[in-house]
């Protein structure tokens, strides 16, 4: 289809018709003209306008998938981290060059108004932005496909600084409006909650339970579309927001009393404010429960009523999808669908069983026990009393038929158990999805080795046809193709546009890495991403960093785990080499380390590294000793919007989590995409990065996962390690003594405390290695050519990366869906 004909217009040059549609929606749309027209009622009349087209595909799309009854896959995740829309889907619809002629020629400049688009703060971490990833692959593969969450008002927070410490301020992201949302309140889903259960007589005189809810709130959809790239295929977002069933008492209202005439309205709501309401209490806990039921029951209900036809024999349901359950967070959906089939639509509890255990597959995304979420018992009983009632069955059979092929055994049978005893009676939701799903999948080769071995071992060997892998990717055109234009035109040129699809084709960059010429060629892209960050990071931060010094950066989630602490401990170690006098200044090669992160608001220690983080920065910044050769960067607020700038700049990434506990990562394939050098453990996907790029262009350091778990077992004594390394102790006695914190020496003491007390995460027995790593960096960096070509061998070899590979392994190894082919 044209643009014309998908507009119901007949122009014959898209760019004068582009104008044309633009000034047409900044008329009726926004009800301005363009001389009197704000920044921000220009992107809102550019965004409608790209999506009235994106509209006609989408609802043809719709409705080739209704006609050919295909198999769907329906993604449900409590995040999305989506970064911005516009420039995305002026990507997806290939209309770049035709918005920007048709801005041009009104004197509008089309980045000024990507710069005025709101990123949706619908995640938080590599969880939403892997959602985000895959959604995307799924509507590029033509794959029938629609995902599920929450339209958060308020996302997870927006951070900010106070004296170098996390402040959390609410994110208003949906203050202005989205102009890509398509709500429809007519078609409010009622979920229900707490009350009591029943026994009541069917119409066939059948004895059957039945849940009586104590109150009900109204699951708003907001429809957002997920073009695929260049394809005409538009898939589906749909967001849930809640209401209350009753939002306004005229009566209690007119008796004066006008906040409880609201009461209802306010305490539904707030269900789908804030992703990740703090936990520590257990209203929080109570509320984390009711935002998961509240939108996977939304969604099954949606999906079973309005996408099958009607009238469809549920006995086929496991035919026609799979509900891919992204983490535990969704899991409750598997009790919900069984009270759906035996309660409401009477099937026997076998047949129920059958088709569930068939219709849903597992993800887990984490090695940590305190991430696999419990329940307590007393909470679902008084929030969910019939699920409480299936999940005990569910596990009364699990537990037979654990007693009947291991009889002896009944330590296994407690310890395999949904319903655990101690400390609190609790359902262990990882091991009600591995038993309701019929698979359950890692995201990285040692991941699903570990959780195969370890986390859910005795699943494994019970149930071994279950496990399976899917390593995690992410998509080439927003992490490549849109973020990083300077390259994007290189890699065009030297294998073609088919890498934007097929990111394979980059193998064919190999032999260029022996081209100098090319070579200087990608340094010169390199160059000018690190200019782009610089005047960001000036506007958006007030931060100045040099474009002449290696980019160090480590961005993720800030959790111990991860280790930015020994990131930290590197930093203070060259300051201190520095200070003195172990090092002359001129030998230190320039660094800018550059950190982003959020720490959940109650996790304390994580807070507290971020403060140490930010009392190094200001000490190094501004010392005049280190002549401006090191210097800390901590940019508040990292977000995708970030990531497209910062990514495409970095020299070196960290990837340096304990072995073992990371799932997998994506932020280190996105920089080995871009030309970034890791320095990593053997963790997560970086087992398989080094790999592919060689080890001669890798630095690897640390403990290996076996090495790990015999140095826990056999007694680790962090204290040893801090006397016996010299650099090591003046590093956390600098800490200590209050040099990065005005003299304070109790400031920081709670992260020395628990470094030389505990060390969960073996920080101080991978220090020196680490350090060692980084002596390899140096000498590395310092001869450009040798650099260049380790960066461009990183990107020719990361091609296995993509999220379109991932999608196609999860179509052959999981949910066997098929892609609808586009209408000509």
């Amino acid at each position: 289809m044209t643009i014309e004909t998908e507009f119901g217009a007949n122009a014959d040059d898209p760019v004068s018709f582009t104008t044309w549609a633009f000034l047409r929606e900044l008329k009726f749309g926004q009800g301005v003209d363009l001389e009197t027209s704000s920044v921000n009622d220009q992107y809102f009349a550019l965004a409608r306008t790209v999506r009235q087209l994106l509209t006609g595909r989408w609802l043809e799309t719709r409705a080739r998938q209704r006609e050919a009854q295909a198999k769907s896959v329906v993604y449900l995740s409590l995040e999305y981290l989506l970064g911005r829309q516009l420039e995305n889907n002026l990507l997806a619809t290939g209309l770049e060059e035709v918005a920007e002629q048709a801005l041009r020629g009104l004197g509008i400049d089309l980045a000024t108004l990507r710069e005025a688009e709101v990123e949706p703060g619908l995640g938080n971490g590599g969880l939403g932005r892997l959602a985000a990833c895959f959604i995307d692959s799924l509507a590029t593969l033509g794959v029938p496909s629609t995902a599920y969450g929450i339209r958060y008002k308020f996302g997870i927070f927006r951070q900010t600084f106070v004296d170098g410490r996390q402040v959390e301020q609410p994110d208003s992201w949906l203050e202005m409006g989205s102009p890509w949302e398509f709500p429809h309140p007519e078609s409010a889903v009622t979920v229900d909650f707490g009350g009591s259960v029943e026994d009541h007589l069917d119409d066939d005189g059948v004895t059957r339970r039945r849940w009586v809810p104590g109150h009900s709130v109204l699951a708003i959809p907001y429809n957002y579309m997920v073009p695929g790239y260049k394809n005409g295929n538009v898939n589906t977002l749909r967001l849930w927001s809640a209401r209350a069933t009753r939002a306004f008492d005229l009566q209690i209202f007119n008796s004066g009393d006008y906040a409880r005439a609201v009461l209802e309205q306010t305490t539904a709501e707030t269900i789908s404010k804030v992703l990740y309401p703090e936990d520590s209490t257990p209203q929080g806990k109570e509320l984390r429960l009711q935002q998961q039921y509240f939108f996977v029951a939304a969604s099954l209900r949606n999906f079973l009523d309005e996408v099958l036809p009607e009238g469809f024999d549920l006995h086929g349901l496991p035919d026609r999808v799979t509900f891919q359950l992204n983490d535990t967070h969704p899991v409750i959906a598997i009790p919900e669908l069984m009270r759906v089939l035996v309660d409401e639509r009477r099937f026997d509890w076998d047949d129920a069983w059958a088709i569930a255990q068939r219709c849903f597959a597992y993800t887990c995304h984490t090695l940590l026990p305190e991430a696999l979420e419990v329940w307590p018992v007393d909470l679902l009983g008084r929030l969910l009393p019939r699920h409480l009632e299936i999940i005990y069955r569910i596990n009364d059979e699990l537990l037979a038929r654990v007693r009947a092929a291991y009889p002896h055994d009944e330590l296994r049978a407690r310890r395999m158990s949904i319903v655990q005893e101690h400390p609190d009676r609790a359902v262990r939701m990882a091991f009600l999805a591995t038993v309701g799903s019929l698979k359950v999948n890692g995201v990285a080769a040692l991941h699903s080795q570990l959780l195969r071995d370890k986390v859910l071992a005795d699943f494994s060997e019970l149930m071994p046809e279950k496990f399976t892998n899917v390593t995690n990717g992410v998509t080439p055109r927003r992490f490549v193709r849109m973020s990083n234009p300077g390259l994007s035109g290189l890699l065009t040129e030297a294998v073609g546009d088919g890498w934007v699809t097929d990111l394979d084709k980059l193998k064919g960059l190999e032999p260029l890495a022996d081209d100098a010429e090319f070579r200087r060629r990608f340094r010169e892209v390199k160059t000018a991403n690190k200019e782009r960050l610089v005047d960001l990071l000036q506007v958006r931060d007030g931060i100045e960093i040099s474009t002449d010094a290696m980019l160090d950066v480590m961005v993720k989630r800030l959790h111990e785990y991860k280790r930015q602490m020994l990131k930290v401990l590197h930093i203070v170690t060259l300051y201190d080499q520095v200070k003195s006098g172990e090092v002359a200044i001129a030998d230190v090669t320039p660094r800018v380390f550059v950190f982003g992160a959020k720490a959940a608001p109650g996790y304390r220690m994580a807070k507290e590294i971020i403060a140490l983080i930010n009392a190094v920065g200001r000490t190094i910044n501004s010392d005049p000793a280190l002549e401006g050769r090191l210097k800390v960067a901590f940019p508040a607020n990292y977000n995708v919007t970030l990531a497209e700038t910062l990514i495409p700049a970095a020299d070196l990434s960290e990837q340096i989590s304990l072995a073992g506990k990371e799932a997998s990562g994506t932020g280190n394939m996105k920089f080995a995409l871009n030309g970034a050098l890791t320095v990593g453990t053997l963790d997560g996907a970086n087992v398989e990065i080094r790999e592919l790029v060689g080890d001669d262009n890798f630095f690897l350091f640390g403990l290996t996962e076996p090495e790990v778990a015999d140095l826990v077992s056999s007694g680790y004594r962090p204290s040893s390690y801090y006397e016996q390394n010299t650099s090591l102790r003046r590093a956390l006695d600098l800490i200590a003594s209050g040099t990065f914190s005005g003299g304070n020496a109790r400031e920081f003491e709670p992260i020395v405390a628990n470094l030389l007390g505990e060390d969960r995460f073996l920080v101080l027995a991978d220090y020196q290695a680490y350090l060692d790593a980084q002596a390899r960096v140096d000498t590395a960096y310092a001869d450009p050519e040798a650099w260049t070509r380790s960066a461009v061998l990183n990107v020719a070899r990361s091609g296995f990366f993509s999220s379109d590979r991932s999608i196609r392994d999860y179509l052959d190894r999981i949910w066997h869906a098929s892609p609808v082919a586009v209408r000509d």
